[in-house]
């Protein structure tokens, strides 16, 4: 941490931002637009996240070892872009985008499962213009934890918008990456200031040892498990 960056965060503190939002009990994985378009290096899109695919992979094994949900967003456009809006005009490579193509297809890394959620999404939010908090909501989620591409970008919008739409929004720091390492260190300080709280993912695994497939911690499950036991009828004999 250099001596700009350490009084920065220094003067925020100070001045009131960059508190913890902490976890809730029921955590899903977003993965946010881990596609070939994005993850290949050759692509216009792209850069080399091999690391963070291999975080991702990780934090995956645990969250299906549990039980918990796992959601991937993916960028997909009809054949006339008439739906990619300006973003198109802005971005023009977008247009490698296009919905059934091997570029927003999910990279073979990360595979999703069966019952594993995919949402198509045309802009930078993995929650605008989606059915993401409907889904989360339906599902009992209290919290994200995000891995994904691009730090600066569609991984930032989704963090704002994990907290707009009252979630413990949870960035896992060496699960995303950006095009540049400027982009991404900036956007991960102002993340972490004011929109959700990046953490390291040996705290992150931390987190999850503390929670089940069903929301809650293991000693409230183990509670109700005893309490369960101790009403129980007696047993006839």
């Amino acid at each position: 941490m250099s001596d700009a960056y350490r009084d920065t965060l220094q003067d925020y503190k100070r001045k009131g931002f960059a508190d913890r939002v902490g976890y809730g009990k029921k955590p899903v994985l977003l993965i946010v637009d881990f596609i070939n378009g994005f993850t290949d290096p050759a692509s216009p899109l792209g850069g080399d996240v091999s690391s963070q695919l291999a975080v991702t992979n990780q934090l995956l094994a645990v969250f299906r070892a549990q039980g918990l949900p796992v959601a991937y967003t993916v960028i997909e456009y009809d054949p006339d872009f008439l739906d990619a809006g300006l973003f198109i005009k802005k971005v023009p490579s977008l247009r490698l985008l296009g919905k059934g193509s091997q570029a927003s297809q999910v990279d073979d890394r990360i595979r999703p499962q069966p019952g594993e959620l995919i949402v198509s999404k045309k802009f930078a939010s993995a929650f605008f213009g989606t059915g993401l908090d409907a889904s989360l909501k339906g599902l009992g989620v209290d919290t994200i934890v995000m891995t994904g591409c691009t730090t600066s970008g569609c991984v930032r919008a989704s963090a704002i918008d994990g907290l707009q739409y009252g979630y413990h929004t949870i960035v896992v720091r060496e699960g995303v990456g950006d095009r540049a390492q400027g982009p991404h260190e900036a956007n991960l300080f102002d993340i972490d200031a004011k929109y959700g709280d990046v953490v390291s993912l040996q705290e992150t695994l931390g987190y999850l040892r503390t929670v089940s497939g069903d929301g809650s911690s293991l000693a409230d499950k183990a509670h109700r498990d005893f309490d369960r036991w101790w009403n129980q009828p007696p047993a006839r004999i």
